[in-house]
């Protein structure tokens, strides 16, 4: 089928909507309409710029939704028709994920609209992390205003909060955060900086933001009597370190007097306020032969650059490398053009912000120093509490500290850390939470008045700080660890009858022995009778193994979930003992691939039969429980294009997994041309796509219940002889269960750069998070970049993409090693379906089932080309690329 004449538009445009409306989502914005409920449609496209917005229900535990007066409404844009107020707490906050050291612009908006009828407009504070950002007064702003920042996180969370100050009831309309592209811009000595104007120098048109501004920077136009407006129809480059829209370089006021400065000026809320001015300039007027602009750029009166020549056409950005203050109350910018210019100065835009200092540290959460707010959360998580006070930084500010905490708070330059945790009478249940071990200065633990059950753990005698442990009053068993009785430790453990203490725990099990023999010959007398009747029943049917190969079975995986304790592996079939796998792999000779795993071998079954042995190290990051689920997950499923599992060594310290042996090697080593120097052909890339999409859509739509890999990636698509694809490395994967929800919260993981952003953010992992790492490999496979790079000026590779995909040219994001031999439809087509797989929110993917759909069609346009033959394609044949209806799809559904 052929590519629509909108699609190509599209794509060389402005990149405004990719599909329902949403080029935000290669740019990683978060867009939250703040009191929109999940009950409703939770997102929508907001009609002006074509952005997804979205509830903010899931970013923040507490508040309430309202809506603005209705005959209000009319007077606002979504999403200032909604709120979110706060009755509760004097300090709510919205939780974030953030790349670490990467500039963001943060917006918050606020409209009162008279909500709740009361007519009480309210004011309050806006905090970022532990520091004051802005106190926020709608009874000044009676129609509503926005705060908005250039910031760079120190960690991977920010945390906005709203706090209360008075009696009135702090409240939200919109947060939205965009990462900029590139941290060599907005410069400062130190400090954020916060917005005072944004504006472009124009006469008539409006406001400016996206798609116009790549990063939906706001734009007001701005123009005084006493200038003088010129403009240009020809484009303007605007591609330096900030980015300006286009539109906004293509007008520029002069001063109607030629011999005038243009002069902005302004008063200071507070005359200790410094500023940063971005001035960006770009001549827009064909000058006669001798013609000349030249000006000084004056702050305060006094020149800071001299002799400024705008360059043509092509933007040219001007700033202040230290921050001004304002001399006398008033704030004086202006340009004047030097004795040697003809044409007075222009200016096509500026923007002005003010340095806002945020001196408290917060307690960093990627610090390993300062691992203390992890931990607390890891605990919160395991405990399942629900304390609305916990929520924000854990310790600062003090007067915001969470209940049941104490920190130290030495100084404001210093990291606070967590020096007491009490979680008396909380109704906690389980094991203690190995978590708390991460709390390296706690001196205090109390964990009593609870029901939790399970040993006293060994870790909390290697907490050196520790001086009280109080256990009292739970359900613990077992022996205490001989290590906590030192000298200055106080450990309080009464009212735990399970509990052993000075050798009981021997005693009590010489008094049990004859109870333990009787039950153990029943045991045997039991176990007996049911090998027997196994027995009997292997004699009336097939193997287990017979049978999950049947092709009219339906896989069946048990659930895997991060928080549930390791069973042995359920199936003792194809185990083989670690002297055999020595022997497979003649003492492990030949190593043909290393990973954070150990490595892998390849080696001889049965003196013929080659196959892959994949050695765990002990000192495995990767260890025992992904090993076992593997396993399980490859012992139950069988599909073309999944890599087949021979068998595996469970004894021991010794694990191995031992695959069919896949002679080509991984696609990414073909995409480097790490693989002998060869290249795979365009055509060949669509059915390696295609075959990976359909494994993939086997794990997800053949399977009861539905797989997630998790890590799907170039190095995980392996190829045989012929290059056909499988997929591989299973030990991430997770079982849904049948008729649950479609997704369910787990451990974040999977590899940087394809780990989808929704998962990441939320921690709520479905089948559209494949979906999104299936994308970045279609990316790959198109454009042979790096994932991350961070040489290049979108370092990931969908801002990459979209950056090169705004300049039209097609060539530049192509793999140069094609040579330019595929055929264009198919292209377009496989990068359309690539963005929209990448798509930020899960809801607008794409599922497997359709991109392997889409893919086929890809394929089919390529192949009538005829070129099919080239390159190394001559391994296979067109006729088996063609097959994937009847070949590839699962027969049970």
């Amino acid at each position: 089928m052929d590519t629509p004449c909108w699609l190509l538009l599209l794509l060389f445009g402005a990149f405004a909507i990719f599909r329902n409306g949403q080029a935000q989502d290669q740019l990683e914005f978060i867009s939250l309409d703040c009191g929109l409920p999940v009950s409703e449609p939770s997102s929508y496209i907001e009609s002006v710029t074509g952005l997804r917005f979205s509830s903010d229900a899931e970013f923040i535990q507490t508040g309430n939704s309202s809506k603005i007066q209705a005959n209000m409404e009319d007077d606002y844009l979504k999403p200032y028709t909604r709120l979110r107020y706060f009755p509760d707490e004097r300090r709510n906050c919205y939780s974030l994920s953030v790349d670490k050291d990467r500039k963001y612009l943060i917006r918050a908006g606020f409209i009162y609209g008279n909500y709740d009828g009361l007519n009480s407009n309210p004011i309050f504070d806006l905090h970022l992390g532990p520091n004051l950002w802005a106190t926020i007064d709608l009874q000044k702003f009676v129609n509503g205003t926005i705060e908005e920042i250039l910031h760079t996180p120190t960690s991977n969370s920010l945390q906005v909060c709203l706090v209360k100050t008075g009696k009135t009831t702090p409240l939200i309309s919109a947060l939205e955060l965009r990462p900029l592209g590139n941290n060599n811009s907005y410069h400062t000595e130190s400090g954020s900086l916060n917005l005072l104007v944004r504006m472009y120098l124009n006469k008539t048109d409006g406001f400016l933001r996206y798609p116009d501004d790549v990063y939906d920077r706001r734009w007001r136009n701005y123009f005084l009597t006493e200038w003088t407006q010129i403009s240009t129809t020809l484009e303007v480059s605007n591609d330096n370190n900030y980015d300006p829209p286009k539109k906004a370089l293509e007008t520029a006021a002069t001063p109607s007097n030629a011999s005038a400065p243009l002069t902005i000026s302004w008063t200071p809320d507070n005359r200790s306020d410094q500023y940063y001015v971005y001035s960006h300039f770009a001549e827009i007027q064909d000058l006669q032969t001798n013609g000349t602009r030249e000006f000084d750029l004056l702050w305060d009166g006094v020149v800071v650059t001299e002799s400024f020549i705008p360059a043509k056409l092509v933007i040219d950005t001007v700033y202040n490398g230290s921050p001004e203050t304002c001399q006398e109350g008033k704030c004086r910018y202006q340009l004047k053009k030097t004795s040697r210019s003809t044409l007075p100065p222009l200016l096509n835009a500026l923007e002005i912000y003010t340095v806002i200092q945020f001196p408290q540290l917060e307690t960093n959460e990627n610090d390993v120093k300062f691992i203390s707010v992890v931990a607390v959360k890891n605990i919160k998580a395991a405990y399942g509490l629900t304390r609305i006070r916990w929520q924000g930084d854990p310790c600062v500010p003090k007067q915001y500290a969470w209940d049941g905490l104490n920190c130290s708070n030495t100084d404001i330059s210093t990291p606070p850390r967590i020096t007491s945790l009490n979680l008396s009478s909380s109704g906690l249940t389980g094991t203690i939470a190995a978590a708390i071990q991460n709390l390296t200065q706690l001196e205090k633990l109390d964990l009593s008045n609870n029901t939790l059950t399970g040993v006293v753990p060994e870790f909390l005698a290697q907490m050196k700080s520790l001086v009280i442990i109080n256990l009292s009053g739970n359900d613990l068993n077992g022996p205490l660890p001989q290590a906590l009785h030192r000298n200055g430790l106080e450990l309080l453990v009464q009212g735990n009858p399970g509990l052993c203490l000075s050798g009981s725990c021997t005693e009590n099990s010489k008094k049990k022995f004859p109870v333990v023999i009787v039950a153990s010959v029943a045991s045997v007398a039991i176990i007996v009778a049911v090998l027997v009747l196994i027995f009997v029943l292997n004699k009336k049917k097939p193997s287990t193994v017979e049978a999950l190969q049947s092709p009219q079975s339906t896989p069946t995986v048990h659930n895997t979930y991060d928080n549930i304790s390791e069973p042995s592996i359920e199936t003792k079939k194809r185990r083989f003992t670690y002297s055999e796998v020595m022997k497979m792999t003649n003492n492990f000779q030949r190593v043909v691939g290393e990973g954070g795993f150990g490595v892998v071998c390849h080696g001889t079954l049965n003196g013929s039969k080659q196959v892959a042995v994949k050695v765990l190290s002990q000192s495995s990051g990767q260890g025992y429980k992904h090993f076992k689920a593997e396993v399980d997950l490859l012992l139950r499923v069988h599909h073309t294009n999944l890599v087949s599992l021979v068998g595996y060594c469970d004894e021991g310290d010794h694990l191995a997994l031992i695959y069919e042996f896949l002679p080509n090697g991984d696609l990414r080593q073909h995409l480097s041309g790490k693989r002998d120097g060869s290249f795979i052909n365009w055509g060949n890339r669509l059915r390696i796509a295609l075959e990976a999409a359909l494994g993939l859509e086997y794990l997800h739509s053949g399977c009861t219940p539905p797989i997630v890999h998790r890590d799907i990636k170039t190095t995980n698509i392996l190829l045989d002889e012929q290059l056909k694809a499988k997929l591989a490395d299973f030990g991430l994967s997770r079982s849904f269960p049948v008729g649950g929800e479609s997704h369910i919260s787990t451990v974040v993981a999977g590899t940087p750069g394809y780990l989808d952003p929704e998962y990441y953010r939320t921690s709520r992992l479905g089948e559209k998070s494949d979906v999104y790492s299936f994308g970045i490999v279609l990316l790959e496979m198109i454009t042979n970049q790096l994932v991350i790079d961070q040489s290049r000026e979108k370092s990931h590779i969908t801002q990459w993409v979209m950056f090169e995909l705004n300049r039209g040219d097609i060539t530049k994001i192509m793999d140069p090693n094609l040579h330019e031999d595929y055929e264009s439809p198919s292209v377009w087509r496989a990068l359309e379906l690539a963005m929209w797989c990448v798509n930020s929110s899960s809801v607008n993917r794409p599922n497997m089932s359709q991109v392997a759909s889409e893919l086929k069609e890809c394929l089919v346009s390529e192949n009538s080309r005829g070129n099919m033959g080239k390159g190394m394609d001559s391994q296979r044949s067109a006729e088996v690329s063609l097959s994937f209806d009847t070949k590839m799809f699962p027969t049970a559904r």
